[in-house]
């Protein structure tokens, strides 16, 4: 059997089942959900391979949940009505723990089905980041920066260059492809793609007559407009690559379900309190759970990313993103982004519960650190402090070199030392 890869959600899950009858793990397909279950589990139910478990569930579903606790309930969706004995079962139990579910989409919302409120507990999980692949080092810790330590300047222990995070794009954060090379993980995650058109979005309940093709060309639409705040329109028309295109509530409909199957993340937008009149845009960016999806519905090379860098810059800054969602969560954190009608804009907001919050401007070259300051401090500049707290911290994340502070208060932090 394959060694663990330890995760950062799995401090959460330990945390989750101490306070909660059970626990939902929410997440793509493939980045490790059953895994991470199995680690934290003492018996199993795999619904995606058990057709017995499957028949059980309709005729004996109480049945199922018999078993040393916690128990597993891997891919629940594929039997949804088990959801109200789960939260029945805990509620006859009376202790936390008993339960972990895990799945890849979320099946439609059922007013017959109870919500879950105060005894199933969720989590999200996304791929490895590439603190968990071991591919940074995590000398930086994002929490610690939330916290408003100070940072302190050192070097990567492994320095990357434009190109190692290029093939580290192609890669991705799939658990059971890091053994691979980037081009065949791209092969794989093409087949990936097609199933999620053919397979994933058609399984979702009412969904059997959606057009696969429509399907598959907005998910090569939405790889070409990761990282911007594109209208319903525009993915429409490039949809439609000159002929009609489909309507703007088919593509909001498709996105929806996209989002279901876990394989796009909208970032929304951040909203505080401003000193200007600048008025805050509200569009939210697209992104994929893992930018190597993207780079598989660009049928791209990590060679052809370095050849197109307008479009490596888009990806790397989803990729940076990815990363801050995995290490936020920890901190019970979100990730936004800020844009205003003048133009001004910071690619991540890292915002606590408590109100703490990071600016993140993110830069593939060291070239542009200058420039990313400067909008850094300006924004800065324009947060009304009586209303909104000050920032934690202000952050330029790089691909490699030395973390460090400017003499502005602008942190320098490399992606390739960044951790929880």
């Amino acid at each position: 059997m394959a060694r663990y890869l330890p995760r950062v959600v799995d401090a959460e899950l330990t945390e989750a089942l101490s306070i909660a009858g059970a626990v939902l793990i929410e997440g793509a397909r493939g980045c490790g959900k059953t895994e991470t279950g199995r680690e934290h589990s003492r018996s199993e139910v795999l619904f995606d391979t058990d057709q017995n478990a499957r028949a059980l569930a309709e005729l004996a579903p109480d049945a199922l949940l018999a078993g040393a606790t916690p128990r597993l309930l891997d891919e629940w969706q594929l039997e949804p009505a088990l959801w109200d004995h789960v939260r029945r079962e805990v509620d006859a139990r009376r202790t936390p723990g008993q339960f972990i579910l895990t799945g890849s989409a979320t099946p439609p919302d059922d007013s017959l089905r109870h919500s879950g409120a105060g005894r199933i507990l969720r989590l999200r999980m996304r791929p490895l980041s590439l603190f968990e692949a071991g591919a940074a080092t995590g000398q930086v810790s994002l929490g610690k920066l939330l916290a408003g330590e100070e940072l302190m300047p050192q070097a990567a222990d492994n320095d990357l260059s434009v190109i190692d995070m290029a093939a580290l794009l192609a890669k991705g954060g799939w658990p059971n492809m890091q053994s691979l090379e980037p081009s065949e993980t791209q092969r794989l995650l093409r087949s990936y793609l097609d199933d999620v058109a053919r397979i994933d979005v058609p399984r979702l309940e009412g969904q059997e007559r959606r057009d696969v093709t429509l399907v598959r060309r907005t998910l090569t639409s939405l790889a070409r407009h990761v990282a911007t705040e594109a209208t319903f329109a525009a993915i429409a028309s490039d949809v439609a690559g000159g002929g009609d295109p489909p309507r703007t509530e088919t593509v909001s409909e498709y996105l929806d379900l996209l989002e279901r199957v876990f394989v796009i993340e909208m970032q929304p937008s951040w909203s505080p309190h401003l000193r200007s009149k600048a008025r805050v845009r509200r569009r939210a960016k697209l992104h994929f759970v893992d930018p190597a999806l993207a780079v598989a519905g660009l049928g791209a090379s990590p060679e052809a990313l370095i050849g197109d860098l307008n479009t490596l810059r888009s990806l790397f800054e989803s990729l940076v993103v990815r990363d801050l969602r995995v290490y936020a969560q920890r901190e019970g954190a979100t990730v936004s982004h800020y844009r205003d009608s003048s133009n001004l804009e910071v690619d991540a907001i890292v915002q606590a519960v408590d109100g703490r919050w990071l600016a993140v401007e993110v830069k593939l070259g060291a070239s542009q650190i200058e420039a990313a300051a400067a909008s850094l401090t300006r924004f800065r500049d324009n947060i009304d402090t009586t209303k909104t707290r000050p920032p934690a911290g202000l952050v330029v994340v790089t691909v490699g070199g030395f973390a460090y502070t400017r003499p502005d208060g602008v942190m320098v932090v490399p992606l390739a030392m960044l951790g929880p």
